[in-house]
């Protein structure tokens, strides 16, 4: 494991990331004491997605439901049957 100055590593940025990436750690000191390390970063593992907002009605809808045709209510209701004057657009 590497020692480097801060002021050291400031000129010289390019040079360690490009070790960094080669897999060297290296330890950033300021006044001869340790500060912090540069690790490559672990890409080879998927970032995995958390469940989202709706995940609690996973098993609870089916999932054949919006393939489903609209009854004629619910198409007349997006059609603005149910809206004010005005709501709709006329």
């Amino acid at each position: 494991m590497t020692v480097v100055t801060v002021p050291k590593a400031n000129t010289e940025l390019s040079e360690l990331l490009s070790r960094v990436e080669a897999g060297e750690e290296i330890i950033l000191a300021r006044d001869d004491k340790p500060l912090v390390k540069l690790v490559p970063v672990e890409t080879d593992k998927p970032q995995v997605r958390g469940y989202g907002r709706f995940a609690h009605l996973r098993d609870k809808i089916p999932s054949d439901i919006f393939l489903e045709p609209m009854s004629e209510d619910e198409l007349a209701a997006w059609e603005g049957k149910y809206s004010f004057p005005g709501d709709n657009g006329e």
